[in-house]
């Protein structure tokens, strides 16, 4: 069975997607990605957490963004591939805790022919991360540019 793949003329404005699963995030991932990419306190465990300004263990938002964006990849698979064009009022309104579980939601704000490109579409949608409590962890909206369907297809 083929994975679904999305063409501008899929989408239309007040859609939303939700992501067909989620993923959990524990200790030992969360400090990997911080000893790598954001070594801040608050991101390398329990102890140095508790001496951090933000004085508890929590992901880093970048690793929240990065799982959102394979969620996202996973919910709204572009056909041929999107072009990203820019993030706008990217939000972390809530930590993300050891084991907390990860989900997205994505609601298309607009969809209009490109006037540059007249093989693409720009879409933009603003991307709600939830965890398991169904509380806001990130919230951002996002612009990408999408193939039109061919002539046909």
């Amino acid at each position: 069975m083929s994975k679904r793949e999305y063409w501008f003329e899929d989408l239309h404005v007040g859609q939303v997607l939700h992501s067909p699963r989620g993923i959990t995030l524990d200790a030992e991932a969360m400090v990997a990605f911080a000893r790598a990419y954001d070594p801040q306190p608050a991101h390398l465990g329990e102890e140095t957490a508790r001496d951090s300004q933000f004085g508890l263990f929590c992901a880093s938002g970048w690793q929240t963004g990065s799982v959102s964006m394979r969620l996202i990849a996973e919910t709204l698979p572009i056909a041929r591939g999107g072009m990203g064009a820019g993030i706008d009022k990217l939000r972390w309104p809530r930590p993300v805790l050891p084991g907390d579980t990860l989900r997205v939601e994505m609601e298309v704000l607009e969809a209009r022919p490109s006037a540059s490109r007249p093989g693409s579409g720009v879409v933009t949608h603003r991307t709600t991360t939830f965890n398991q409590r169904d509380e806001p962890v990130q919230v951002f909206t996002s612009t990408v540019l999408m193939p039109r369907r061919p002539a046909g297809g």
